[in-house]
């Protein structure tokens, strides 16, 4: 089986409050989308890349990505995305070669999920899982809270996980799930678009590693995590 990765990145991150695209925000002096990619590409299942890029930065995305990547010049597609997350990554999709049957969906912000997650993901999916989700245990109690702000209920945390990417699924599946997808409706996620299909989705363990950088703080995490990987390679100890 062929595999292929869309990576939409194309949203404007305000939340971040780096007054740049959240993809092109640097983390020691390389943009979060470039991390994302690499990442991506020393995954051995990975034959091709596609990234929904700003579309007024498609340029400026695809020669960062092939400065970085000089050694795989054919690896990643880079096309322009769309105004939702959605959209960017119906237009990843269309873009993806006629020869790819599983698709994972990667948000550029989780820029540090390591090749291992990736392979697990694909391992999944070419297993016979239709859809595939990496997923945490949540750690802090959670609780559901009502319009006039009381808390009304309180789920079991053990039977939670909080949702990761990659996302891996058949390519039929996600195809199918983008053409009947709603537009007043956007997904949380492309996995909740796949469930709308009735098609099951199975959950393998996630990584610490994959966390999402959406906040100020976050860019502060993934400094030293970079930190310790440098750490541990220089000291010749795997990760």
């Amino acid at each position: 089986m062929t595999t292929a990765v869309v990576v939409p990145a194309a949203g404007r991150g305000e939340r971040l409050g780096a007054g740049a695209p959240k993809a092109l925000v640097p983390v020691r002096g390389v943009p979060l989308l470039v991390h994302a990619v690499l990442g991506l590409a020393a995954a051995p299942s990975v034959a091709s890349v596609v990234v929904a890029a700003p579309p007024d930065g498609v340029e400026p995305v695809r020669r960062a990505l092939a400065d970085a990547l000089p050694d795989r010049p054919g690896l990643v597609t880079v096309v322009a995305g769309g105004s939702t997350r959605a959209d960017s990554v119906a237009l990843g999709l269309a873009a993806v070669g006629p020869d790819v049957d599983v698709v994972l969906v990667h948000d550029a912000a989780r820029a540090f999920a390591p090749p291992a997650l990736v392979e697990t993901v694909v391992a999944a999916v070419r297993r016979g899982a239709p859809a595939v989700v990496p997923g945490v245990p949540v750690p802090d109690t959670v609780r559901k809270v009502a319009e006039d702000g009381t808390a009304h209920e309180t789920p079991d945390r053990a039977s939670l996980r909080a949702v990761q990417t990659p996302q891996g699924f058949r390519r039929a599946v996600l195809d199918e799930a983008y053409a009947r997808r709603s537009p007043s409706q956007p997904p949380t996620d492309d996995a909740a678009l796949v469930e709308q299909l009735g098609v099951a989705v199975h959950v393998v363990a996630g990584s610490d590693e994959a966390f999402k950088v959406t906040r100020p703080v976050d860019l502060l995490l993934a400094e030293a995590l970079l930190a310790a990987r440098e750490a541990r390679e220089a000291g010749g100890v795997e990760a």
